[in-house]
């Protein structure tokens, strides 16, 4: 039964805010609209329309109530708030939540850094750099060179793309920074094979998330989502291979 001492419109805030938390840390489009036809759903509107592309969320229920939009600026990959969001979704439906708990916990979600830390991030990255080079068949003499080379890309990864917000141009800089390293270590002897190196320490840049959610919102219909995905990962991979080609046209 439609609860009425909720107003409709606060309503389609709550849905609004989950699905916008959950786009702009990786979720994939058929999640986000399933998940804010449950929400609505459990406060007693069962006839709601939403579309979603990576960009914004448009949202509407049948009744005089108007459509609502909300713009999507910003997106990274943070998948324990998606998590954290699907949580709070089944808690709605299970009625463990009003409306007023779900949209504080909405929205001190929405204030959380639930990122790892700046060295963390990095030395994952090394150590999955190093550990792609031997699952690509490197040898082990080129374990020390790939470490370096994919935390000190990945730094520069991080360190770019906090000055400049542009994702292009750090992903472009730090692939140019990794051929630079893996060509200096090759040509002082420490590092054998080149193109192992660069192969093992740029995988931490490599759009996977991506072009997984992509491939998704394709089978699921959903073509211009699955189609921008692959555009922005299209995108990352060129900045990718553009920075290692202009490495290898100069030495």
């Amino acid at each position: 039964m439609r609860d009425h001492s909720i107003p409709t419109i606060d309503i389609i805030e709550l849905c609004l805010l989950a699905g916008k938390l959950m786009l702009q840390n990786g979720a994939e489009t058929y999640r986000v609209e399933d998940t804010m036809t449950r929400i609505a759903a459990s406060f007693g509107i069962h006839h709601s329309h939403s579309y979603v592309i990576p960009t914004g969320i448009i949202f509407s229920i049948d009744g005089l109530e108007p459509s609502k939009l909300i713009r999507i600026s910003e997106r990274s990959t943070d998948l324990e708030k998606v998590t954290l969001v699907n949580n709070i979704s089944r808690r709605i439906s299970g009625g463990e939540l009003s409306h007023e708990q779900a949209m504080m916990e909405l929205k001190e979600l929405e204030k959380a850094n639930l990122f790892f830390p700046a060295w963390v991030q990095i030395s994952a990255a090394a150590i999955s750099s190093a550990c792609f080079l031997i699952m690509f068949d490197g040898k082990w003499h080129d374990f020390f060179p790939a470490l370096v080379t994919g935390g000190v890309g990945f730094s520069c990864f991080l360190y770019l793309h906090y000055l400049v917000k542009i994702k292009f141009f750090s992903e472009f800089s730090a692939s140019l920074i990794i051929g630079f390293m893996a060509f200096l270590f090759v040509t002082s002897g420490l590092g054998h094979e080149i193109d192992k190196i660069i192969i093992g320490s740029v995988m931490p840049l490599v759009p996977g998330l991506l072009i997984t959610n992509a491939v998704r919102d394709l089978m699921a219909g959903h073509l211009v989502s699955g189609l921008s995905k692959g555009a922005e990962a299209f995108l990352t991979a060129f900045a990718i291979g553009s920075g290692i080609a202009v490495i290898f046209a100069f030495y």
